[in-house]
Order: C-alpha cells, then sequence, then structure tokens
C-alpha cells in the first residue's frame, strides 16, 4: 500500500512539473512572438517619424580668415620683450662681428701708441680694410631708407567687402541670404538634401554663392554648433514648426579673386559681428568663433 502511494505521488510530482515547463515554455514563445512582432511594427513607425520631422535641417559654414600679420603687442607684453631682449644680451656670448669690433679697436690702439707690426697688412695684400664698424655705419643708412609697409590701411580697413582687411585679425564671411521675406547677413548656410551628409551641405552653402571662389580647409566632420528657431505661429504647421542649423568650421586657403565692390559678402571681425546679426544667432557663433 505504501509502495502505491509511493507510485502515485512521483507520477503527480512528474506531471505537475512537465505541465509547469510546457506553460513557461508556451508564454515564453508567446512573448517572443509578440515582441518581434511588436518591433516590426514599429520599425516602419520609427522610419516614418524620422522620414516627417517637423524640422527643417540647414548646414552653416564658419570660413574664416587667419591673420596674415602678428598682432600689436600690448603695453605689457612690449615691457615682457624688452626684458628677455635684455637678460639674452646679457647671457649670450660674443657673435663674429663684435668679436671683429674688439679687433678692430685692438688694433687702432696699437696704431696709436706704435706698437703695431705692418706685416698684419701685408697678410691682406692690396685687399681693402673695411672696418666692422663702417660695416654698421652702412647697415644704419640702408636701414633708414628702408620703409615697411603700413601696418594699418584706412581705405581697405574700411572697405568691408575686402578679405585684405585688418590684417592682424581673425575675419569671418556673411553672405546677404533670403529668409522668408527678409534678407539677413548670415554665415553661408543651405538646405539639407535626401542622400548627404552634413559637412557635404556645408560645402555646397560655400560653393554656391555667387562669384565667391573660395577655396577652404574644413576642420572636421562634426558640427561645431547649432542654432535652432521656429517659426511664427501664423505659418507655423505640424509639418513644419522650425529649423535647426548646424555650424561647420573652415579656414580659407586659397584667397582667389577679389570680390566685387557691390557684392553680398563681409568680411568681419568678431567685434564687429554684432552690428549684423541677431543677438539669439550672434550668442551661438561667440561660442565657437575665436578670434586669434
Amino acid at each position: 500500500m505504501a509502495a502505491l502511494c509511493g507510485r502515485t505521488a512521483s507520477w503527480s510530482l512528474s506531471r505537475f512539473r512537465s505541465g509547469f515547463s510546457r506553460a513557461a515554455l508556451g508564454s515564453g514563445c508567446r512573448q517572443a512572438f509578440s515582441t518581434s512582432v511588436d518591433r516590426a511594427t514599429l520599425q516602419p513607425q520609427n522610419a516614418t517619424e524620422r522620414a516627417s520631422s517637423p524640422w527643417t535641417l540647414k548646414a552653416a559654414v564658419c570660413l574664416q580668415r587667419l591673420p596674415v600679420i602678428s598682432a600689436d603687442c600690448s603695453p605689457i607684453e612690449q615691457r615682457f620683450r624688452h626684458m628677455m631682449q635684455q637678460m639674452e644680451l646679457e647671457k649670450s656670448m660674443l657673435s663674429d662681428h663684435e668679436l671683429r669690433l674688439l679687433e678692430d679697436a685692438e688694433r687702432m690702439k696699437r696704431k696709436q701708441v706704435g706698437d703695431y707690426d705692418s706685416d698684419e697688412e701685408d697678410e691682406r695684400g692690396d685687399q681693402e680694410i673695411i672696418l666692422a664698424q663702417d660695416l654698421e655705419d652702412s647697415w644704419e643708412q640702408k636701414l633708414k631708407s628702408f620703409q615697411p609697409a603700413p601696418r594699418v590701411r584706412a581705405d581697405v580697413d574700411k572697405d568691408m567687402t575686402s578679405m585684405e582687411r585688418c590684417l592682424a585679425h581673425s575675419l569671418v564671411l556673411l553672405a546677404e541670404q533670403q529668409v522668408g521675406a527678409e534678407k539677413l547677413w548670415l554665415l553661408p548656410q543651405a538646405q539639407w538634401q535626401e542622400g548627404e551628409t552634413l559637412r557635404q551641405t556645408a560645402e555646397r552653402a560655400l560653393t554656391s554663392l555667387p562669384a565667391a571662389g573660395f577655396k577652404a580647409t574644413f576642420l572636421g566632420n562634426a558640427p561645431c554648433g547649432v542654432y535652432k528657431y521656429k517659426l511664427p505661429k501664423a505659418v507655423r504647421t505640424e509639418s513644419c514648426v522650425g529649423t535647426k542649423v548646424f555650424f561647420f568650421k573652415a579656414v580659407l586657403s586659397d584667397r582667389g579673386p577679389p570680390a566685387a565692390p557691390n557684392s553680398s559678402f563681409l568680411w568681419l571681425k568678431k567685434s564687429e559681428l554684432q552690428r549684423y546679426l541677431k543677438p539669439a544667432y550672434m550668442m551661438k557663433i561667440d561660442r565657437f568663433f575665436l578670434d586669434l
């Protein structure tokens, strides 16, 4: 009797275990199947959402002309430079020219006291003896006749369409572009098209400028900033809420031909941008445009 009860209990336990495993397996299969179906259903929806984004994408290029000449030194920089020159003069060894000056002075001193050997001049033959002091005098005369190019050119610096202005400062290019019903001064920008990267859009924005001919070197493939703005409520729709502008940095590598006087370009210093750009737009540019 005890053996019969043991067999019945073991048979019931094994039956309960097999039923539990089937239930778990069935629920797991149903859950995995439902998850795969949900993913398959959500993927087209996500693709549709990405394709129908309410934001218009644009790319702009911050084309920078680097300084051509060194900037003027501040008063503290001038004092520091004078101190370093004085230290170098005091601690440096004599140059060949300074040694020659000492030799000439010693020879002239011996001539004056009568302790001079004429064989020193015989070794030179008929070659004319030129003292180091005579060389310095001739160098001084050449220095006085030398006129360096002016650092500040009033006629060119006032022409904001010329990239030859303000040679000691960094300049950035602004282009006059149509935005809605008004014309604004902005960094050259273009709308993103299907199948191209944002950097390619920025390159197209630069090459599409009329009669520009600029050649630039882009600094990386990632944008350095973004500016987002919404359209007025009167023209805003569900499919078009606003615009996102991604900025890319580039350095002018070839200046090309000079621009026409009436061209819609401006080359401005950082301190001059506030006169032409809106405050919100200027705040974004101020973060990555460095006046080196």
